[in-house]
């Protein structure tokens, strides 16, 4: 225990202090979390169950949808030509076809509600792994503000798609598995936005009396947005909805209400989601990985990196038309859409799903997380070069 300790205290202090030099190499902070597992170079031997695994990811998830959710410009999509709104109504739902179709020509076998099930976990893009491209000032602001808005709310937007899969796949075996899981989908889906918002609305009340009266200290005020993202996720789910959108509404509505005030506020919710995100990591390298049997199946490899080049950026392409953006820019687009933990999350959270293809799913979400770290890690600093000369002449 206290050697594994050892290990992920000494990765951390590593990585913190060398994240930025990290953040744009292949050898980045994520996949340095994951080779340290027992798949990689085996500095940790970690024993954990399931039940550990899913409430890592859970609370994990939970953070970084409320962190990601606060810090959204709303303003942005709701001008009439926004781009990210482009790539949240158009892209994602075009993206999620695309995958389910490349499932169905790769994976013919495969029931088509886990083709969707994997096209919906391939969906995602990961603000983390793309800090290198949204923070490069060589990249045009309309591209890294619609890359930074897109995978800031695409994984929430995913989340109820995912429970509306796994509930009729729960549902499969009754005679009216649509109907049930449609009940239990809005089930969850109500209590969560409502959940989400009342706790939001509380909080945000409480937090306007105190600084009324000046009741605060700055060292635990820190501590109120991941505590509000805990408490509307741990609340939704008591009372049987879905935590992941009961956090993801606490996390919009409150950077609705209080807009810049909450900016501050968010920086210690932040530092403990990039904490548990690389933890997660490391789990998901431990013990997820080597369950994936068909990892070397050349169909996984190739399904992966369609996924993340024309599964991607076809829709891109298509809802990005007719708007302002250069083809190039289109392209850039289209391209940096890494994946990762959200993607990883949604892996560990079908594990106990009665899956039939649960190992090609696992494998395809390895391989194509894999090929996203190395890959976006390599090419985005050069495209964000080129794209940048591009932009001045």
């Amino acid at each position: 225990m206290y050697q594994n300790l050892a290990v992920l205290a000494a990765l951390l202090v590593l990585y913190a202090s060398l994240a930025g030099a990290l953040e744009s190499k292949p050898v980045n902070g994520p996949l340095l979390f994951l080779l340290a597992g027992p798949s990689g170079l085996g500095l940790l031997n970690l024993s954990l169950d399931r039940n550990d695994l899913r409430l890592l990811a859970e609370l994990t998830l939970s953070i970084v949808l409320f962190n990601d959710a606060a810090k959204a410009n709303l303003a942005q999509l709701r001008q009439s030509r926004s781009l990210p709104l482009r790539l949240l109504t158009l892209g994602l739902p075009l993206t999620l076809i695309a995958g389910w179709f490349a499932a169905w020509l790769m994976f013919p076998r495969m029931p088509w509600l886990e083709m969707a099930l994997l096209s919906t976990i391939l969906a995602p893009t990961d603000a983390a792994l793309g800090k290198a491209v949204v923070s490069n000032p060589d990249v045009p602001a309309d591209v890294r503000e619609s890359l930074n808005v897109e995978s800031g709310l695409n994984d929430g937007i995913c989340v109820p798609v995912l429970l509306l899969l796994l509930a009729l796949l729960t549902e499969a075996h009754s005679t009216m598995p649509f109907a049930l899981a449609g009940y239990f989908f809005l089930e969850e889906l109500g209590i969560g936005v409502l959940t989400g918002a009342a706790l939001a609305l509380l909080v945000g009340g409480l937090l306007r009396l105190s600084q009324r009266h000046c009741l605060q200290i700055e060292a635990w005020q820190q501590l109120v947005m991941p505590a509000l993202a805990l408490l509307s996720f741990a609340s939704a789910q008591a009372l049987g909805g879905s935590g992941f959108i009961a956090a993801f509404c606490a996390g919009l509505l409150t950077g609705y209400l209080f807009k810049r005030e909450t900016q501050p506020l968010i920086v210690t919710g932040e530092s403990c989601g990039e904490a548990l995100s690389l933890l997660t990591w490391v789990v998901f390298g431990a013990y997820v990985a080597p369950k994936a049997s068909q990892i070397m199946a050349p169909s996984v490899w190739f399904y992966a990196l369609s996924s993340l080049s024309l599964v991607r950026m076809l829709p891109v392409w298509l809802s990005l038309a007719g708007s302002t953006l250069s083809a190039e820019s289109r392209l850039f687009i289209g391209w940096f859409g890494p994946r990762g933990l959200a993607s990883i999350v949604f892996a560990i959270l079908i594990l106990d799903a009665p899956l039939q293809e649960a190992g090609t799913i696992i494998a395809c979400t390895i391989a194509c997380v894999l090929l996203s770290v190395v890959l976006h890690g390599m090419s985005a600093l050069p495209g964000a070069r080129r794209l940048g000369r591009s932009a001045r002449e």
